[in-house]
C-alpha cells in the first residue's frame, strides 16, 4: 500500500481546520501544515493533531502550495485547504486508491457550503478539482487567487468518488470582503502578466459570467443564495477588469 502525505496551507483557519484534520485520520500517513503566521487558534489546533507545522511567509496561493509539496516525505500527495474536508465517500475512494494506485493524479468534485447551504449548481458544482497526485506529475499553476494543480503532458488522470467538502463563506458580509480582496489580487496578477482591460471587457465579461452561471449552469435552482452567488460572480469579474483598467491608466 502506498503512503500519502497530506499538505495543507492555512491562514486563520480555526473555524474549519479541526474538520479538515479529523477527516484525514486513517487516510494520510503524514500531515504537513504550511501556515502564513496565523493570529488565531490555528497553531494550537495543529499541535493537538500532532501534525508537522511550518510557518512560511505568504508569497501567493500557487507559490505556497508548491512549497508545501516540496516538504512532503512521501511520493503521493493529498493537497487541501484549511477550510476543506473529505466526505465519507471520498475517504472510502481514497483508501481503495491507496491499495491500487493506477493514475498519476485523481480528480474529485468539490461541494461548497455557502452561508449554511450546500450549493449544487452554477459554477460551484461539481467544481472539479485535482487534489490527489504523485509528486512530480505536475505543479500548481494558474493566476492568483485562482490556482489549480496542472498535470504534465502525457500523464494520466482518474476520478475519485465522493465530494471534497468546502466551507466557503459564513455570511454575505464575508463574501463581500473576499470579492474586494480577490478582485484586487486577480487584477494585479493580470497586470504582471501583461493582460489588458477595456471598457468592452468591463461590460461584457461580468455580464457573460452572470448569464452563464445563473441560466446555463442552473444557478437559479439554488434559490436566493444561488442568485446572490451569481451576482457576486458578476461583481468580482467587474471589479477585476475595472481595477486592471485603472492599473494600466496609472502606468
Amino acid at each position: 500500500m502506498i503512503k500519502i502525505s497530506a499538505v495543507i496551507v492555512t491562514y486563520n483557519e480555526e473555524e474549519h481546520l479541526e474538520k479538515c484534520l479529523s477527516s484525514l485520520i486513517g487516510i494520510a500517513d503524514e500531515i504537513i501544515v504550511v501556515d502564513s503566521f496565523s493570529t488565531d487558534r490555528t497553531p494550537e489546533i495543529c499541535k493537538a493533531f500532532h501534525v508537522t507545522f511550518i510557518q512560511h511567509a505568504f508569497e501567493g496561493y500557487i507559490e505556497q502550495k508548491n512549497y508545501a509539496i516540496s516538504l512532503a516525505n512521501n511520493d503521493y500527495i493529498l493537497s487541501l485547504d484549511g477550510d476543506e474536508a473529505l466526505s465519507e465517500a471520498l475517504k472510502t475512494s481514497i483508501l481503495k486508491v491507496k491499495q491500487n494506485w493506477q493514475f498519476d493524479g485523481y480528480y474529485c468534485n468539490r461541494l461548497n457550503n455557502y452561508c449554511g447551504q450546500w450549493i449544487r449548481h452554477s459554477d460551484w458544482y461539481p467544481d472539479k478539482k485535482l487534489r490527489l497526485f504523485k509528486k512530480g506529475s505536475g505543479e500548481w499553476k494558474g493566476i492568483n487567487p485562482h490556482d489549480c494543480y496542472t498535470l504534465n503532458k502525457g500523464v494520466k488522470s482518474g476520478k475519485l468518488q465522493g465530494d471534497l467538502l468546502h466551507w466557503i463563506y459564513r455570511d454575505y458580509s464575508d463574501h463581500n470582503k473576499k470579492v474586494e480582496r480577490f478582485s484586487t489580487i486577480a487584477s494585479e496578477a493580470y497586470f504582471k502578466l501583461g493582460k489588458k482591460s477595456s471598457i468592452w471587457k468591463i461590460i461584457y465579461r461580468p455580464t457573460w459570467a452572470f448569464f452563464k452561471a445563473y441560466f446555463l449552469r442552473l444557478g437559479f435552482l439554488d434559490g436566493l443564495n444561488g442568485l446572490v452567488i451569481c451576482v457576486q460572480t458578476y461583481n468580482v469579474t467587474f471589479l477585476k477588469y475595472a481595477k486592471l483598467y485603472k492599473l494600466w491608466q496609472e502606468k
